[in-house]
């Protein structure tokens, strides 16, 4: 009975061990697609033994997976929505980690003349009133917000067949657009690492409307006691701290760098991105 009861013991602490060296992180596509995790979290593991299994998907769903629990861990990129999360109870100790920006993507003909805008809302102004084709993720994804947003500020709202919601991913949607000619936003890290280009380019730019920062926040144990916060946390620890936000920094697709750390002191990350324009 005895060793029946040691050997339950034993594979009850293998079992929590197990749980303890792997973690869940419900996150974004366009991260994923950057690349960024591939980079990151092998060094992670190196350095501490976890394993970091990424559920990537838009913000919104990203959200909701994190609510019901089926993730430790959250990071994402729409402030208020992060804010709402951790308000209600479902998410602690929210981290800046970096950002990057977004930019809006187009043929390089421009028929919109975007090029010549001095401001987001006149790129928009200009979409609406030539309505060239302009791809939407629709996805409820912290870029599809954001677009949004930019449309409400600038007093514009988007109507008809020009305007395509597509409910995808920013790679589908950079695809579609690259088939169309079409107009679109796009965070920068995903169209430095796309390669399906053709005859799309940058026609907007730089403007700190534009700032798109990533947040993360530890799964709340209170509302779901099976989370491994512990492991989370060691995540979340990693990330902000000098050799992370390297990690960060290091990451270049094309020798381009695609993220800028920002949760060490702000003398700190303007050393990480010394000619980062947002600065």
């Amino acid at each position: 009975m005895k060793f029946f009861s040691l050997l339950i013991l034993a594979l009850l602490s293998s079992a929590a061990t197990a749980a303890d060296t792997t973690i869940t992180l419900a996150s974004t596509t366009s991260t994923q697609n950057s690349g960024l995790y591939d980079h990151l979290l092998p060094l992670f593991k190196v350095e501490t033994g976890i394993t970091v299994n990424v559920v990537a998907v838009g913000t919104g769903q990203a959200i909701k997976i994190a609510e019901n629990g089926d993730a430790d861990a959250l990071l994402v990129h729409h402030r208020p929505s992060e804010d709402a999360f951790v308000a209600n109870g479902f998410g602690i100790e929210r981290r800046d980690i970096m950002y990057n920006d977004y930019v809006v993507i187009g043929p390089k003909d421009d028929p919109a003349g975007v090029a010549k805008s001095q401001e987001t809302s006149d790129a928009l102004r200009a979409i609406k009133a030539a309505q060239p084709f302009f791809i939407s993720r629709g996805d409820d994804s912290g870029t599809h917000k954001k677009e949004q947003e930019l449309w409400a500020s600038s007093t514009l709202f988007p109507t008809g067949d020009w305007y395509r919601e597509i409910g995808a991913g920013m790679g589908a949607a950079l695809n579609m657009a690259a088939a169309t000619d079409a107009y679109l936003i796009s965070d920068r890290g995903t169209w430095l690492s796309f390669g399906n280009r053709q005859n799309l380019t940058i026609l907007f730019q730089g403007e700190p409307l534009l700032r798109n920062p990533y947040g993360l926040i530890l799964v709340n144990p209170a509302k779901h006691p099976h989370v491994s916060v512990a492991s989370a946390r060691r995540f979340a620890t990693w990330l902000t701290s000098k050799a992370g936000q390297q990690a960060i920094a290091d990451f270049k697709v094309k020798n381009k760098q695609l993220f800028c750390p920002n949760a060490q002191p702000e003398q700190d990350s303007k050393a990480f991105c010394p000619s980062n324009s947002l600065h």
